[in-house]
């Protein structure tokens, strides 16, 4: 995982943050939450500490925030619309969030690409 998606997390969460506040529903904390979870994640990678500090696995640690993250703001989000209000920012930042928690989770990360360069062999 790299520091450039935990910023997009970051930007996803501070428009998700202005678009709650501007409709006043009062889930706003959500989105900050959210957001200051995703500035530590990123701050900490720009510091370098993942290397420093073995006994976190930080993987595990950013899949977990993705995850609670979408979930958090699906039911939110679901919570909102159903009250008649716009939660559609929510409902994309949770999709998102998902998509992100897919892309980072650990066991993915130990596959390997399958080498593009010429063949040899059959066709070589």
């Amino acid at each position: 995982h790299t520091p450039h998606s935990i910023g997009h997390s970051a930007v996803l969460c501070l428009l998700t943050l202005i678009c709650f506040g501007a409709s006043r529903s009062g889930y706003a904390g959500l989105a900050a939450v959210e957001l200051v979870f995703a500035a530590l994640v990123l701050l900490a990678w720009s510091c370098r500490l993942p290397p420093r500090l073995q006994g976190l696995h930080w993987g595990w640690t950013d899949f977990t925030r993705c995850l609670i993250g979408a979930v958090l703001f699906l039911i939110t989000s679901l919570i909102v619309i159903v009250g008649h209000r716009d939660g559609v920012f929510g409902i994309l930042a949770g999709v998102l969030l998902g998509y992100d928690a897919f892309i980072t989770l650990p066991t993915r990360q130990a596959h390997t690409a399958a080498p593009t360069g010429p063949a040899e062999g059959f066709w070589g």
